[in-house]
């Protein structure tokens, strides 16, 4: 079973920009949709970018679609999301999972990585 290993979180301040990596054990079927989610601190995980890992179409939540790219590397096995002009309010724990369909809930998806804090000071 594929296993997911994200990285790149910190401690940044707002206004700055961060690249989260998220490293798959092994090489993701082109049918498969990976997505970033998101959880602070008394919150429900929230959906934030999932990308078709085939032909790269990639999804957003409205609300976060003008500073948040995602992107991966076929190659290395590999998803991105970049983050611009940080908030202290996208601090959070962020998770990448992979799903077989595309959603924005995080039932759908069936396996997950540990996930890595982001903390935006202001």
């Amino acid at each position: 079973q594929v296993q997911l290993v994200e990285s790149g979180g910190g401690l940044v301040q707002a206004g700055d920009s961060l690249r989260l990596s998220c490293a798959a054990s092994t090489r993701a079927y082109s049918s498969y949709v990976m997505g970033w989610f998101r959880q602070a601190p008394g919150k429900e995980r929230e959906f934030v970018a999932a990308i078709r890992w085939g032909t790269g179409r990639t999804y957003y939540a409205d609300s976060l679609k003008t500073r948040f790219t995602i992107s991966r590397s076929t190659a290395d096995n590999t998803m991105y999301l970049q983050i611009d002009s940080l908030k202290p309010e996208d601090s959070a724990v962020y998770y990448c999972a992979i799903a077989t369909e595309y959603s924005t809930y995080a039932s759908t998806y069936r396996t997950w990585g540990q996930g890595t804090q982001v903390t935006v000071s202001s």
